[in-house]
């Protein structure tokens, strides 16, 4: 199955992941829940690169929703480059998505996924503006 990005989605970060012999399950391949990982390290490190770590005293991000789709399974060994977009900035929110393939085999998307970023205030648990600066860059 081949996975497209929408044109209006802006391709912000990639990284690659080693495979470990502990992301896969009984079935041989790559347990569902560690693309959520894989997901998850890729945001995080892009979050980290911009400078944007949340703070518990005092505002950032945070994931309200996650979604995974599954075309290939992943096996070990291997090394998987994960391309991260990000889209549809709003007052609070902005939309990021990732494609995962294998290094070995460029082009071939074996999972993608996206999440919902929400910008908060930690102190008061509440929705907050997101600042101009990420908005601009997230635009």
């Amino acid at each position: 199955m081949k996975f497209e990005i929408p044109e209006q989605k802006k391709l912000m970060f990639e990284m690659c992941i080693p495979i470990r012999w502990g992301d896969m399950d009984a079935m041989g391949h790559v347990n569902n829940t560690i693309y959520f990982r894989y997901l998850e390290t890729c945001r995080i490190d892009w979050m980290q690169s911009i400078g944007c770590a949340p703070d518990v005293h005092g505002e950032g991000p945070v994931i309200v929703n996650a979604f995974c789709n599954f075309y290939k399974q992943l096996e070990y060994p291997g090394d998987v480059l994960i391309k991260m977009y990000v889209s549809d900035p709003a007052r609070t929110t902005f939309e990021s998505w990732a494609t995962m393939e294998r290094v070995d085999q460029p082009g071939v998307i074996y999972a993608a996924g996206g999440a919902t970023t929400i910008w908060v205030d930690f102190p008061r648990q509440k929705a907050k503006t997101m600042p101009d600066w990420l908005r601009q860059l997230v635009s």
